[in-house]
């Protein structure tokens, strides 16, 4: 038996596809809640990091000052 690649034997088929209607990623699920939240976190983090950053900058300065 030859089989040629025009052939479709089912392979690689969607057999039973849902309907878009039940195929949707609602807004306001738990996955979307806890990636949300772990943003928030995140960018407060960042937020933290960088007035550290300018705080550092700033006390450098100032004691460059107080030496100089």
């Amino acid at each position: 038996m030859t089989t040629s690649s025009s052939d479709n034997d089912g392979q690689g088929m969607i057999v039973n596809p849902r309907p878009t209607a039940d195929n949707q990623d609602w807004d306001g699920d738990d996955a979307d809640r806890a990636d949300r939240l772990r943003f928030e976190e995140e960018q407060a983090m960042i937020r933290e990091q960088s007035e550290a950053r300018a705080a550092a900058k700033a006390a450098a300065g100032d004691h460059k000052e107080a030496n100089a």
